[in-house]
């Protein structure tokens, strides 16, 4: 019964860990929410008022992309799947996506920390909607909540760590920002 006991007060840590963020976010503390008020405050995003608006979260402020639609998502694994709405009228125009860690391969014996999945931020990847749209019906991928995106399109569209993608040119600032949310230097999951 002490396991129930340890377990009792991790729970009783981990909801009041959610009241302190739903309070700053001003959403509920789901790792989309957070992801869509972190990638707000980094990216420049007004985020729409209402969390379930059809078809993007919000639009950018300024720069090259001023004024275009944006769906943010944020994954505690990058496992090569994308949420693409199958209703056309329901797509942004760019898909900003935050991913922890690619999966590690299955050990032979696995531990409670090979089944973690920290929220963590790896990576960084912005998609433009019609393009990655046209190129996924051609390969034939079934669009809904876990489109498969080949690794191809992930590399082309990445932007943190590596600047593939131009279509947003990171500053240091940014940069600095997204690496709070990484856990390099002392990850226990690694």
């Amino acid at each position: 019964m002490d396991d129930l006991k340890v377990l009792a007060n991790y729970i009783k840590e981990r909801n009041q860990n959610e009241v302190f963020i739903t309070e700053l976010i001003d959403r509920p503390a789901a790792i989309g929410h957070i992801g869509e008020f972190i990638a707000s405050r980094i990216f420049q995003i007004d985020l729409e008022p209402l969390a379930n608006n059809k078809g993007s979260d919000g639009k950018f402020k300024d720069g090259e992309l001023k004024g275009r639609s944006v769906n943010i998502k944020w994954y505690a694994m990058r496992e090569g799947t994308l949420d693409i709405n199958a209703d056309a009228s329901g797509r942004p125009e760019y898909y900003l996506v935050l991913t922890g860690p690619k999966p590690k391969p299955k050990p032979k014996q696995s531990t409670p920390l090979d089944r973690v999945r920290p929220w963590l931020v790896d990576s960084v990847f912005l998609f433009r909607a019609s393009d990655l749209v046209v190129r996924l019906e051609a390969s034939r991928v079934t669009f809904g909540p876990a489109a498969s995106v080949a690794k191809q399109h992930w590399e082309e569209a990445e932007i943190y760590p590596q600047q593939r993608n131009k279509l947003i040119e990171l500053s240091d600032r940014q940069r600095d920002l997204l690496k709070l949310f990484s856990d390099k230097t002392k990850n226990i999951f690694a």
